[in-house]
C-alpha cells in the first residue's frame, strides 16, 4: 500500500546532541541545497522533517524522521509546540523550495526534540549532509527552523531543572564534572562546583562505582550511573538539582 502523506501536516525534529570531549550542546542540521543551470538558488540548512502518513499517529512519524536521519530509535523524545502562523514559509528561498518540492505553503508543522549523544550518530555515513552545529552558534537556516530550535532549547532548560532528562545526553558512566559541565552547557551559566558535587552525590539516584576514569592525564575521577529504578521509586514533584 502506498503511503498517502497529510499534504499540510507535518513533523519537524530538534536533535540535540551533547559532546563531551568539547562541552557543547549541539543540533544535527541537514543541508538544503538547490541550483539552477545559472546559479545557486538555495543553500543553507533546515531541521530533517516530514509529512505526516494518513495511518501515522504525530509520534510515528517524528520516530521516523528521526530513524532515517540517524538510524537510532528509542531515544527520549518530546512534543513541545504545534507552529501554524501563515507566513512561517513565505521568504524567497522557501518560496523557491517548496515549488521544486511541490508541497502546501499552508502546512502546519508539529515540533519535537530528540536527545541523544553526538558519539551516537556516524555522520560519514549520512546521505541527508546532516552536520552538528553548537545551539549557540547556528548556520542560516531555511523556514521558521530558527525559532523552532530557540523554543526547543528554551523548554530544554527547563525540563532539565526538573527531570533528570540530561543523562540521556550523557555516556552511561560519568564523572560529577561531566555533570556539571553539561547542565553549565544547557543553562548558559556557572556552577558553584563545591555546591553542586555536594547535592548531587547527595542522589540517592546517582549511584557510584567501584571504577575511575582509565586514559586520562590527570588524577582520575570517580565514575558513577544514574539509576532510573532509584529514581522513578522516590520521584517526587521537586527539582533534580536545585542550583
Amino acid at each position: 500500500m502506498k503511503n498517502e502523506k497529510i499534504l499540510n501536516v507535518s513533523v519537524d525534529c530538534v536533535v540535540f546532541g551533547y559532546d563531551v570531549a568539547t562541552k557543547s550542546l549541539n543540533v544535527l542540521v541537514i543541508k538544503r541545497f538547490l541550483e539552477s543551470e545559472k546559479e545557486v538558488l538555495v543553500d543553507d540548512y533546515v531541521l530533517t522533517g516530514y509529512h505526516v502518513y494518513q495511518h501515522e499517529t504525530l509520534d510515528d512519524t517524528a520516530t521516523r524522521v528521526l530513524k532515517e536521519l540517524t538510524g537510532l530509535t528509542n531515544q527520549y523524545k518530546k512534543q513541545f509546540k504545534a507552529f501554524g502562523n501563515p507566513d512561517r514559509l513565505t521568504n524567497e528561498k522557501d518560496l523557491i523550495w517548496i515549488k521544486n518540492e511541490e508541497f502546501n505553503t499552508r502546512t502546519f508543522t508539529i515540533a519535537y526534540y530528540f536527545l541523544l549523544k553526538t558519539d551516537d550518530v556516524d555522520l560519514n555515513k549520512n546521505e541527508h549532509q546532516a552536520k552538528w552545529f553548537p545551539v549557540n552558534n547556528l548556520p542560516e537556516l531555511g523556514f521558521d527552523h530558527k525559532k523552532i530550535i530557540t523554543e526547543a532549547y528554551e523548554d530544554l532548560k527547563t525540563k532539565c531543572l526538573s527531570e533528570p532528562i540530561i543523562f540521556k545526553l550523557l555516556p552511561d558512566k560519568f564523572t560529577i564534572n561531566d555533570v556539571q559541565d553539561l547542565y553549565e552547557s544547557i543553562l548558559g551559566i556557572k556552577i558553584d562546583n563545591r555546591n553542586f558535587r555536594r547535592k548531587l552525590i547527595n542522589k540517592k539516584y546517582i549511584i557510584a562505582l567501584d571504577e575511575k576514569q582509565v586514559g586520562v592525564s590527570k588524577k582520575p575521577a570517580q565514575l558513577y550511573i544514574f539509576s532510573k529504578d532509584v529514581y522513578d521509586k522516590m520521584f517526587q514533584k521537586n527539582y533534580l538539582i536545585n542550583i
